[in-house]
């Protein structure tokens, strides 16, 4: 049996869903939460992973690091933006600290496919960090090299400087609540549980979002 292509599995996954319209669901963060954002392919995973973590208390799927406003996801899949699939996390730093969000990103990710992650291809899916101060930027670039030395290879996964956020299309949003038996089917053909596992081992199915 030929494996289907990632724009196949994606396609089959929001069919039938109704057409794009604008989100304005954004978590409007208070002086007690601060965000974060990070790219690892698909973010209908990322989102799952996340919304698992306590003191995570908002999750939005969008678009970070390209040069084209206001993208839509025709546009971002199709590499015209520079765009990755984000996910902006906003979470409150007395409950979970930015360092165990780093943590479980790259217990999520693989981070040696070079703009891709598991069956999607192309640089839209291409695994970052986005710093959003100097702070995070620190941790960031702390939590890359103690991957690499880790695995001693090159690490794919970019850290680039946060400039803005797009929310993606209401239907992309909370996708694998919304939508869970098109989502464990596209999750499970993909085969991102079995390459995480296969990568960080026991430690992929301790992080939320491992399990399919």
């Amino acid at each position: 049996m030929t494996p289907l292509s990632h724009h196949t599995l994606r396609h089959l996954a929001l069919l039938a869903l109704p057409a794009a319209i604008a989100f304005a669901g954004t978590a409007q963060a208070d002086e007690e939460t601060a965000s974060a954002v990070f790219a690892g392919g698909c973010f209908w995973c990322i989102e799952e992973a996340y919304d698992k973590v306590e003191g995570v208390e908002a999750t939005t799927s969008g678009y970070s690091g390209g040069h084209t406003e206001d993208p839509i996801y025709e546009q971002v899949t199709a590499g015209g933006t520079g765009h990755a699939e984000v996910v902006k996390v906003d979470y409150d730093p007395d409950q979970v600290d930015y360092e165990t969000l780093l943590h479980v990103f790259w217990r999520n990710i693989d981070p040696f496919a070079v703009d891709r992650q598991f069956c999607d291809a192309g640089a839209s899916y291409r695994s970052a960090i986005f710093p959003m101060g100097a702070d995070q930027r620190a941790l960031a670039e702390a939590s890359k090299e103690t991957v690499a030395e880790r695995f001693d290879q090159p690490i794919a996964t970019e850290i680039n400087d946060f400039e803005a956020f797009y929310p993606a299309e209401a239907y992309h949003q909370n996708y694998y609540n919304e939508n869970p038996v098109r989502y464990r089917f596209y999750k499970s053909a993909c085969g991102r549980v079995e390459r995480l596992e296969e990568v960080w081992g026991d430690e992929a199915s301790a992080t939320a979002g491992s399990s399919g």
